[in-house]
């Protein structure tokens, strides 16, 4: 069953925008999607179509929420420089102020702005785990902390696809006593009015969509071979191995009731952009103010740049954001920040134009160059900006 009926609202002058949405469903691959854009504080865009469950015949709804892989890193950073700004969190002192274990092995000249920033030579687990182990936060956390890092602090740069979340999630844990994901509930989804988790609660299970493997999706040669061939790429990609595994991880009850920081986070895209229009106006909406405007601007802050080795494209991060880079990946803008996940989603915010938008889709494809999807969108949200 194929449903490619576009679904929702759009303001005037949106309309380019849904149809790019309606190209991604029809031409570009999407079993089911939405996009949902905030301008300054009011909603424009919100529009859905598709399958959120291809076995079950369920047509993707206004209520459906989907897992985020590393989008969930977005809600990460939001959490942390909260902590920063309450000055429970400073940039430049070292990890080990906070999570004294964290020195072991040579570590204790790791800053904070190493980790927020993927310089902290922790990429990847170096002790295998399963899917199932990795929903222990606490013990993945130790591990971290036992293992020697790969390089000199700042001195190197790898994205920390899974231990990002870790580490931060620890840091929170120490200043604030409570985990990240009981942090996002309180102080961000609460007062917002987000359908956004991380740690989803299982009353909501029934309105998670299931993701699907799309061209391309979990065959990169970085995803391949064991700790033999190539252990750092192994320790990133394939520990656990999140992505070959039948059923996915990210499709199971377990993966996303677990507090899994850098990537088990389950949204609506409408939250999502939500959240972003709040940051894209300085941090308000609604009469509840997040973050100052003075926080935000150092958050995004270029904190870390480099060509990552196994992703073989540009990356720049602040405050746990990323950043916007030659390639583009958060649009035609270049003050453009927020986080993409794994298969295709993205979410950001333009503060120029005061703009948040999260696009999110059950197919996950992995290709050469820009994904067409995101890219169709977010011209055509630029071009109706602009017009």
């Amino acid at each position: 069953m194929t449903v490619t009926t576009v679904e929702g609202t759009a303001a005037a002058g949106f309309e380019a925008v849904v149809a790019a949405f309606e190209g991604n469903l029809t031409e570009r691959g999407d079993l089911g999607a939405a996009f949902a854009v905030y301008v300054d504080g009011r909603p424009v865009v919100d529009v859905w179509g598709g399958m959120a469950d291809r076995a079950a015949g369920r047509p993707w709804q206004r209520n459906t929420i989907a897992g985020i892989f590393s989008g969930t890193k977005g809600l990460v950073a939001t959490c942390v420089l909260m902590l920063v700004e309450r000055g429970a969190l400073e940039l430049d002192a070292p990890v080990c102020r906070y999570w004294p274990e964290f020195a072991a092995e040579g570590k204790e000249g790791i800053l904070v702005r190493h980790v927020v920033s993927h310089q902290a030579g922790l990429p990847g687990l170096t002790t295998p785990v399963t899917c199932e182990e990795a929903g222990d936060d606490v013990r993945m956390a130790r591990l971290l902390a036992a293992q020697p890092a790969l390089h000199p602090p700042g001195a190197g740069f790898y994205y920390h696809a899974l231990t990002f979340g870790w580490l931060c999630g620890e840091l929170v844990r120490r200043v604030d006593g409570r985990s990240v994901g009981r942090f996002l509930a309180e102080e961000v989804a609460g007062p917002l009015g987000l359908d956004a988790w991380i740690g989803l609660p299982a009353e909501q299970e029934p309105r998670v969509a299931l993701l699907e493997r799309g061209e391309g999706f979990g065959a990169q040669p970085r995803e391949q071979g064991g700790p033999e061939a190539d252990p750092v790429a192994w320790s990133i990609w394939s520990n656990p191995p999140r992505f070959t595994s039948d059923p996915l991880p990210v499709n199971t009850r377990a993966w996303r009731a677990a507090e899994i920081p850098g990537s088990s986070g389950v949204a609506s895209a409408a939250s999502l952009a939500r959240l972003y229009g709040c940051l894209a106006r300085g941090g308000e909406l609604d009469g509840v103010r997040l973050l100052a405007p003075e926080t935000l601007e150092r958050g995004r802050m270029r904190l870390s740049y480099a060509i990552e080795p196994y992703l073989g494209e540009p990356m720049a991060f602040g405050i746990g954001y990323g950043l916007q880079t030659e390639a583009q990946p958060y649009g035609p803008v270049a003050d453009a920040f927020g986080h993409n996940g794994a298969g295709g989603s993205v979410h950001g915010a333009w503060p120029e134009l005061r703009t948040g938008f999260s696009y999110i889709s059950t197919t996950l494809q992995d290709l050469e160059g820009p994904d067409p999807r995101p890219k169709a969108l977010l011209d055509a949200l630029h071009g109706a900006l602009r017009a």
